[in-house]
């Protein structure tokens, strides 16, 4: 075991990948003689060389749509977008054809595609470097959506995201790529897809947060502890498809829900939670659903700490809703 970061986590993953797999490449913009904006593919290309470590052109579309031409072919590329708020110009590659060539194809073309790319807020980047994009992915059939909070999880899920036949939209928070360390295996090793994590255990709320919203989760977990409520607080890791069972047996416990995520209320992933609850755990519920959230504007530059669903936000609803 090695203590690593998260950015530590994710390189030693495509390394493991690189070395096990003659058929992965990974590719970008700046990912190879510069190892990526946040170094997380540092190293690589002086291991592996510019052919399986591939520094593309300043094109988003044209990068999925060689990765989606390369994949067709037998090749398993993994294909960093190095902001997410820049996926759009390759939204129509991605959920117009890569989704769909394992449906189409009725599976005999896989299209295995996993696509890296940094989300959230927590760095100062306003308007174009901090949004937190999930939802129209996890709204498109074909797709698998991921999001790891902590380095051992980030090695564990990539390593899977890589080896599974389906695409994979594989998001990194970037506010956690250093402020998080915590012990990870020096080898190969798979933490499931579509399996949720129980990160702490209580008896009152059930509060289900992903990525750099974790900690924050957390925080104000502790935080309603000292007042005499205890959360349970539910790491989801794969967004889609989502671990339900693991919400259920929780909500079921608890008869509360509480969701946080950054991205803004409407429409957000977290409609879709309070929904999957509501239908399949209706009679557990005490007390209508609660959601903290982005808001419904752009991500402000000056204003982000009031933006985000920070701990001194959820506190507040993770109390009104064990008392309600």
């Amino acid at each position: 075991m090695s203590q690593m970061n998260m950015v530590g986590a994710i390189n030693d993953a495509l390394r493991w990948a690189l070395r096990g797999d003659e058929r992965v490449v990974v590719m970008g913009e700046d990912v190879g003689r510069v190892g990526g904006v946040f170094r997380v593919t540092a190293g690589l290309r002086d291991e592996f060389g510019e052919q399986r470590v591939i520094d593309t052109p300043l094109s988003e579309n044209g990068i999925i749509g060689t990765a989606v031409g390369m994949a067709l072919y037998g090749m398993i590329p993994v294909a960093e977008i190095q902001f997410a708020d820049f996926i759009w110009p390759a939204y129509d590659q991605i959920v117009n054809e890569l989704a769909k060539y394992r449906y189409r194809s009725g599976g005999e073309y896989k299209a295995k595609v996993v696509i890296r790319s940094p989300v959230g807020g927590g760095i100062r980047g306003g308007h174009y470097h901090s949004q937190h994009p999930e939802a129209p992915f996890i709204h498109t059939a074909g797709l698998k959506v991921v999001i790891a909070s902590n380095p051992y999880d980030a090695k564990g899920l990539l390593l899977s995201a890589i080896a599974d036949p389906d695409p994979v939209l594989f998001f990194e928070p970037k506010r956690v790529y250093r402020a998080a360390k915590t012990e990870v295996p020096e080898g190969h090793y798979l933490v499931p897809l579509e399996s949720a994590r129980v990160a702490r255990v209580g008896s009152d709320v059930t509060l289900l947060a992903y990525g750099a919203m974790l900690y924050e989760a957390l925080h104000a977990s502790e935080q309603a502890s000292e007042l005499g409520v205890q959360a349970e607080v539910i790491d989801l890791r794969t967004l889609w498809p989502v671990d339900i069972d693991t919400v259920l047996v929780s909500v079921k416990k608890t008869g509360r829900l509480l969701v946080v995520h950054e991205a803004p209320r409407t429409c957000g992933f977290g409609a879709e939670l309070v929904a999957l609850v509501c239908e399949k755990a209706f009679y557990h519920l005490e007390t209508p659903p609660v959601r903290v959230t982005g808001f419904d504007t752009p991500f402000p530059y000056t204003l982000e700490t009031e933006y985000l669903p920070l701990a001194h936000r959820i506190l507040p609803a993770i109390v009104d809703v064990a008392r309600a």
